[in-house]
Formats: C-alpha cells, structure tokens, sequence
C-alpha cells in the first residue's frame, strides 16, 4: 500500500509539471486566428535506379508529404490556392483532395513552384459557421511525387510557401522541427471583422475565355449540364476548338447534344464500377467512358438536327469568333448528361470536373483555372414565357492566353514605304527553320534587303530577286543566304505617303499556306498613330473599344475569305500564286501633333493575324529624300495585286 501511494505521488508530481508546460506550448494552429497554413514532410526514400554513390545529383527519391489549409477566421475562404515552391525538381505524381490551379493533370512537373486548389472541398467554412467542424474548416492534401538529388541528411522542404487568394497578408513561413513549415495569414485591415457570416458566392470574373459549367436538371443518379464557351479576347478565336477535363468521382457522359465526344469509347464503364453498379443499363448507347475526354463541335449542317443540334450557339465546326468581330458569333455551348457513382447517387451531390483545358488550330495555347462556384446563371424560359429559369449550380472557369517563349510564331510583317525602294522582308526563319540539308541556308544571318516585286513569289524563287538587289545596292551577299521567313501567312505594311494634314498606309495580306482563312481578321497596334485613324477603304476598320492603340480589321462581305496558294501550271516559269486581300487606311494629323511618319510614328509596332502575334521586323524602311523609283515600283506590285485578286474571285 505504501509502494502504490508513492507512485500516485510521482504521477500527481508528474502532472502537476508536465500540465503547465502543454499549456504553454499550443500547437502552432491554435494560435492561428486567420488561414493556418502548413507543410509536412512525411517520408522518402531513393527508388530506382539506384545512382548512389557515383551520381547523386541525378539520384531519384520518393517524397510523400502533407499540405493543410485550415481557416481559423471569422469569414468563409472561398476557393483556396496555395503556392508551394518546389525546389528539387519534383515530380508530382498525385494530390488528394486538390488539383493544379493551372489546369495541369497529374502527373506533372511542378520543379518551378506550383498552385493547388480545393477539388472536393474548395470553400473552407469558418469554426462560427460549423460551430468548430474542422472536417469542413481545414483541407488536407495527400501529395506523393520524385524528387532528385536530396541527401539522406536533408529533408526537402519547400522554399516558400502562401496563400494565394486576395485580401491575405501572409508572414514568412516559420519552421517546426525538422520536417514543417507552417504560416498564419491573416485577412487585410481594409476588411472590416463585422462582415456577414454568409456571403454570396463568388463573383464571376473575367478572362480571355470563360467556361460555364451550368447544372440544368438534377436526378439521384445522373444530370444535365450546359457548358458554355466565350470568348472575351477582342482579338483572339478559336477554330476548331478542343475541350478536355478530368472527372474526378468516376463520372461518365451518357448523350450529348451541340457537341460530340472526340472518341466513342464505354469500354472503361463495362469493365470498371460504373458496368458494376448499373448493370441494367445498355452501354452501346452511352457515349464515353474516359477520365478525361475530349469534346470536339458538331459542323454547322447539325445545328437543327433533332438528335444531335437545336442547342443556342452550337455547331459551327469548332470556330469561336471574337466578340469585336461577330458578338453573335463569340460563344459556342452544348449540352451533356451526366451517370454519377457512388457514394454520389442523390440529386444535390454534384462535383464539377477539374483540370480544364481548350485549344484549336492555329488558336493561342491557354491557361484555365479550377472551376469556381459562382450564382447560378438565368436561361430564357424554355416555355417561350417571358421569364427566365436558374440554374440549379454554375461554375466558372477562367482561362488566359499563354505563349511559351520556345513557341514560333505562324505570320510575319514586313515594312516598305515610299520613301525608300527597298522592303524589310520577314525576318529569318521567323515562323521556324526546317532541317536544311548540306546547309543551303543559315539561319543565324538576317534577312537581306529586297526589291517590292519579290513579295509576290515564293521564297524559293526570290534568290534572284536577292542576289540582284544586293548587287544593286552594293551590299554584301553571304554564303550560304538567309533561310526563308516560313511563315503560311506574310503581312506588308507599307507607308505610301506623308503631307502636312496626314498620311495613308497601305496593308496586304499574303497566304502562303494549304488552308483557306474564313472569317479572317487582323489587328494592327500603333502606339502614337492611332488617334489619327480616319477610314480603311477595302476592310471593315475600326478602333479596339479599350485598346485605343490598336486598329481591328475584317473583310467586308465577300472579301472574308483569304483563300489559300495557288500552284502554278509551270512552278519554274510560273511559281505559286499566293491568296492576297489589300486596302490603304488613312490618317489625320489633327490629333496627332508632332508624329513623325517616316521615324517610325507610322509603323505597328505589333500586329496579329486570327489572333495570332506576327514576327516582326527589327528594322524599319530608312528615311531619306523623295524616290520617284520607289513610288513607281510600289505602284506596279499594286497592279499586279490587283491582277491577282481579279484572278481569284
């Protein structure tokens, strides 16, 4: 009995000790009074192949960690992102719970930093809005990937880490032991702390396209969704436009109407869950099967099909025109049914899919975001009453023109002007440079001057044109030439005259490709010379509505069609013939004291083809005194033009 009260005595001692010093120490969220923030590595090891001792730089490991957003405020977080800087060329091979902000599918290369956004869980409520419900205040996300050269004595941790979303001051990340980084980000001052528990969702907002994901009819086991494409980039389309997401609760698409699958494939469905719980269901007739399909256009002769088409702003054979252009013509939508699995199967269950992507032909590549929970969007009553119908859910997906600096443009600019007898071609290999063999050309030396008439032939046959010119003009010819420009599509900008109220440009098209450009358009950016604008002749022109530097240009009705090259009966007495379309635009000076036309005032400082930005040329035309000659040779290839585009209607 005496042994057993000593030991109560230690353990109450122990206690009474050990009691205070927990209480001194809370965990570091307990402190947290805004977006707790942290990461934990968890574990790693060297997996095949195995480069130790002799490489390890090159020496692969796999890393599984932690990442947990948890809001400790008073508001809702809507729609969370973390930046996690990376800093061992990782490899993320999966996310539980988040996806790639950007879009990107796992797996992928995230060495230079990455944005992880909330998948099942996007919004983290507040502990008053869930009376302290962590499983809904605080996101966890499961991250597995490689990661190489880290040493055996080094854990790999981040080298930053934050919150993303507006309206957040975040400190610097502060370190846990060894192995966490943590940080407590805390909403600006400028918010007030008396905000509404509840708030609306978030505010739709605006990007070069966007993508509603609009949820119209909701049964237990399946739904209709409308996906709407616009685009809001006054001088961007889309031809041919490809969509793609990722499901991510093994969902399948059953019908479709405006738009079709690219593959028809429920192979995925009959031999995984989805065959096994409906197995009543007839998968000949359901459309796609896959994680991530690819959702193609129907052709404009499907838009009053009555099984496929009757959807507002389907099937035109994939083009998306920019709202300058055609509003009408600016969006493209269809409509889809959804088989959702379990645990899924009740009608207020719905989860959108993640990892949106879209391109097209001869399109600019774009960055889409995760699909954000937005007030549901309003449909005329299909009735014909005058109302309007909600949505039962709608989310928005915003995607941004993103070029890669590896990316070679598809159209080129070259300049000429009265003033001087010689063009500024395209410059050297502008659109890329194919494998030449026994170097016919470099592609390192630029682009030689040439005479006005050797726009008109095809790169190939303008070596005369060259080696004659520069005799001319007493300039130095290298051996090997220039490679050519390769551009399917040339633009000349030519200066043709400057007085004292104004001045005229003049604008011709070329197409050198295979493929015919309908709906073609251009835009043109003068930086000083733009307030100037008076009148296009042969176009549709006009001023971009807040972009007051930059022109927009269409064909007028019957001259919309840049059609391709024609190849001549005799390529070597008779080269192709390239699609051309031409018009002069006029100028004022009135609102533009002191531009100076020939120093470079007159010239665009970028242009763009269907959305496309052109190469442009380094150098423009040298100014000097008056050259009859150049007057006259520039008047001829307008004739020739002119020949041309007589030939070709």
């Amino acid at each position: 009995m005496a042994n057993l009260h000593h030991t109560l005595t230690i353990l109450l001692f122990a206690l009474t000790i050990s009691l205070p010093i927990s209480l001194s120490q809370p965990p570091p969220n307990a402190t947290c009074n805004g977006i707790f923030v942290s990461y934990a590595y968890t574990t790693g090891y060297p997996i095949a192949p195995n480069l130790l001792p002799a490489d390890p730089t090159h020496q692969p490991y796999r890393f599984e960690s932690t990442l947990t957003v948890l809001n400790n405020g008073l508001e809702e977080l809507k729609s969370w992102q973390v930046f996690v800087g990376f800093r061992y060329r990782e490899f993320l091979v999966s996310a539980s719970d988040a996806v790639l902000a950007d879009g990107t599918s796992l797996p992928a290369d995230v060495s230079n930093g990455t944005v992880f956004a909330g998948s099942s869980l996007p919004d983290l409520k507040s502990a008053a809005q869930t009376a302290g419900d962590v499983n809904r205040m605080q996101a966890r996300v499961g991250l597995v990937g490689t990661q190489f050269g880290v040493e055996v004595s080094n854990v790999p941790l981040p080298a930053t880490l934050y919150l993303v979303n507006d309206g957040f001051s975040c400190p610097p990340m502060t370190k846990l032991g060894t192995n966490e980084l943590h940080l407590c980000c805390i909403k600006a001052a400028s918010n007030s702390p008396n905000t509404p528990l509840n708030k609306d969702l978030e505010p739709r907002k605006t990007g070069d396209v966007t993508i509603m994901y609009d949820v119209i009819k909701s049964d237990d086991t399946n739904y209709w969704a409308q996906v709407t494409i616009s685009n809001y980039n006054p001088i961007g389309r889309l031809d041919n436009w490809h969509l793609s997401w990722d499901w991510m609760r093994d969902e399948f698409i059953h019908s479709m109407r405006g738009a079709y699958p690219y593959i028809i494939d429920t192979s995925d469905c009959i031999f995984g869950r989805q065959g096994q719980y409906y197995q009543g269901m007839d998968f000949s007739t359901a459309l796609n099967c896959e994680r991530a399909p690819i959702i193609i256009d129907l052709p404009l002769t499907k838009a009053n099909d009555t099984n496929l088409g009757l959807v507002p702003f389907c099937c035109r054979n994939g083009t998306i025109l920019p709202p300058e252009m055609d509003h009408s013509k600016s969006k493209s939508a269809f409509l889809m049914q959804v088989f959702k699995m379990p645990p899924d199967v009740n009608r207020t269950q719905i989860t959108p899919p993640q990892n949106w992507k879209i391109n097209g032909t001869s399109s600019p590549d774009y960055q889409c975001g995760p699909p954000v929970r937005v007030d549901p969007s309003l449909f005329p009553d299909p009735s014909g009453l005058p109302s309007t119908s909600a949505a039962i859910a709608s989310w928005q997906v915003v995607c941004n023109t993103t070029r890669s600096k590896l990316e070679k443009p598809k159209c080129c600019v070259s300049f000429s002007a009265f003033f001087n007898d010689s063009v500024v071609p395209c410059n050297t290999c502008a659109c890329g440079c194919k494998n030449y063999v026994n170097d016919t050309c470099s592609a390192a030396v630029p682009a030689l001057l040439l005479p006005s008439e050797a726009l008109l032939v095809p790169f190939k046959n303008r070596t005369k044109y060259m080696k004659d010119w520069a005799k001319v003009k007493k300039m130095a010819l290298p051996n090997p030439s220039p490679c050519g420009d390769n551009c399917g599509v040339s633009i000349n900008w030519h200066v043709d005259s400057d007085y004292k109220s104004g001045w005229k440009a003049r604008i011709t098209l070329f197409n050198w490709g295979e493929t015919d450009f309908a709906d073609w358009f251009a835009a043109v950016q003068l930086d000083r010379a733009m307030p100037g604008f008076e009148e296009v002749y042969s176009f549709n022109g006009s001023v971009i509505p807040g972009a007051n530097n930059t022109m927009f240009l269409q064909g007028l009705p019957g001259l919309n069609y840049l059609v391709a090259k024609k190849d001549g009966s005799n390529p070597r007495k008779k080269p192709p013939v390239p699609g051309t379309h031409q018009s002069d635009i006029l100028f004022t000076k009135k609102a533009t004291p002191g531009i100076d036309v020939a120093r470079g005032d007159g010239f665009p400082t970028k242009v763009y083809f269907n959305g496309e930005e052109c190469s442009m040329p380094s150098v423009i035309p040298s100014s000097g005194r008056l050259n009859i000659g150049a007057v006259t040779a520039f008047c001829s290839v307008l004739v020739a033009l002119l020949v041309l585009l007589c030939l070709q209607q």
